[in-house]
């Protein structure tokens, strides 16, 4: 069996999109999955599209989710160039061209912009086309070189037949049949020289003897023309892998606007790596159990790209933020610290342990920013409604909290040991001496301490976290509300 080699291609044209980095991925587990190559190809022959730092952007992307290739620009593995504008130099894409233009399977185009603005458009895929009439096809040999010699601009075109059909397999998809007619002749090689990305895509997979391709099913239409490329070279096509469209919420394609629509949008809004590609697997993709929790050397084993559906993948933020929630448990304490530190920082800026806080919201948050909701009542107390000490279920009314605090108060002026330990078990007794449950004890106290009704740890961890100055304020200050509500 040959070994399996896939790419990722990217262009450098900016942050990277969700749809790239599952197309790096699912090719990184196809061929890991296999004992195969993963190689990267930096595709910056579109110069008007080129992003300053892109390429960096691609590198460190790679490098952060664990996708590791073996080849590429800083590692050359016998196919280099790996930068499609460094194999532009080489003449590779000329000298193919050029060898089609021979066998009569590619022709010089020399018409002008005027003329090519009186052909007739179609609308594909609700873009409106040229559609190009084969007019510099019937050019003889002496006319040719005459443009030439001439310095005439050109364009080089593939020529597709008009009659006849045809048919491509996607393992998705399966066989694919279109009308040669619907096969417009692209433009293989540009008038500044440069090749098309279709046409570059197909000369470097196939000298870089890549095996599959995989990559968003926008592309299946221009899949006819791919084939005919590497039937007129008489060259292998590679093993096709359309991959579905991503949408959002709404079923429209996932888009800048959306705020998530790139690696480093959801980086920033406080997702970890590890759950971002853990969900980016799914998008798609399911295993036979319907397990979602993977590491990546799990997904690695697991990945069976035949399981890929044909149906678009839904990003649903809601179900991300969850994933991350999930992850954010299992991390280790010091690694969960050192990320939410500086959400900690901006939140509080109280003399307070904020490893102590981090203990108490690392369960309790799904992103980091959510830290900023979680704690602020330890900066200041926040105003709050004295209906918050009424809670049916643990049988407090505003009456019982104002008798509970009046009483607790003085016991709490006395405590010296604000520990946690220390002050639950001074509460515990008076609890028991009250003949009542915790709940109707601690309810009021924790109420009076945050001023929420949900927060990320109980009374005695809040206290302790507060210290007894601040405490016994925010416990008189409960008193002085509902004395006054009362």
């Amino acid at each position: 069996m040959t070994k399996i080699r896939t790419r990722y291609a990217p262009s450098p044209t900016g942050k990277m999109h969700v749809g790239n980095l599952r197309s790096a991925l699912y090719e990184f587990l196809i061929a890991k999955h296999e004992g195969g190559d993963f190689m990267l190809r930096i595709e910056d022959t579109d110069q008007e599209r080129f992003v300053e730092g892109a390429t960096e952007i691609i590198y460190r992307t790679l490098e952060k989710t664990g996708l590791v290739h073996d080849e590429g620009p800083d590692k050359d593995g016998g196919y280099g160039p790996y930068v499609q504008s460094e194999r532009m130099k080489t003449g590779i894409y000329m000298k193919y061209a050029k060898e089609l233009i021979d066998k009569g399977e590619a022709y010089y185009c020399f018409c002008d912009k005027e003329r090519l603005a009186t052909l007739k458009t179609e609308i594909v895929e609700g873009k409106e086309i040229t559609v190009y009439d084969k007019h510099c096809l019937s050019l003889s040999k002496e006319e040719i070189e005459a443009n030439l010699a001439a310095g005439k601009p050109f364009v080089i075109r593939q020529n597709n037949p008009t009659e006849g059909t045809t048919t491509f397999h996607d393992e998705l998809y399966g066989d694919i049949t279109v009308e040669n007619s619907e096969l417009d002749d692209m433009i293989l090689i540009k008038s500044d020289g440069y090749p098309t990305y279709n046409f570059a895509n197909v000369v470097d997979d196939h000298t870089m003897n890549i095996t599959h391709v995989v990559r968003g099913n926008e592309y299946l239409s221009s899949s006819p023309k791919y084939v005919r490329l590497y039937e007129a070279f008489g060259w292998q096509v590679p093993v096709y892998v359309h991959l579905p469209l991503i949408t959002d919420e709404n079923h429209k394609k996932l888009s800048k606007r959306s705020g998530h629509s790139s690696f480093e949008d959801l980086l920033e809004q406080g997702f970890v790596t590890e759950a971002i590609v853990n969900y980016i697997a799914l998008l798609g993709w399911s295993p036979e159990d319907n397990r979602e929790i993977f590491s990546l050397q799990e997904l690695i084993e697991k990945f069976d790209y035949h399981r890929i559906s044909k149906s678009p993948a839904v990003f649903d933020i809601v179900k991300l933020r969850w994933m991350n929630g999930e992850y954010l448990k299992a991390m280790d304490f010091d690694a969960f610290y050192e990320m939410a530190e500086p959400y900690l920082k901006a939140a509080l800026t109280r003399d307070l342990d904020l490893k102590k806080i981090a203990a108490m919201v690392k369960t309790r948050i799904e992103v980091f920013p959510d830290i900023a909701d979680q704690v602020d009542f330890f900066e200041k107390l926040p105003e709050y409604d004295t209906a918050m000490y009424t809670h049916k279920k643990m049988k407090t009314t505003a009456v019982s909290s104002l008798e509970v605090l009046t009483e607790i108060l003085p016991v709490l002026e006395a405590q010296e040991d604000y520990s946690n330990d220390a002050l639950y078990q001074t509460l515990l007794t008076y609890v028991e001496q009250k003949g009542c449950k915790n709940g109707y004890v601690m309810w009021p106290i924790r109420t009076a301490l945050s001023g929420k009704q949900m927060t990320p740890a109980g009374a005695t961890e809040i206290m302790e976290v507060l210290g007894k100055e601040e405490s016994l304020k925010r416990i008189r200050k409960g008193i002085e509300l509902l004395s006054a509500a009362l």
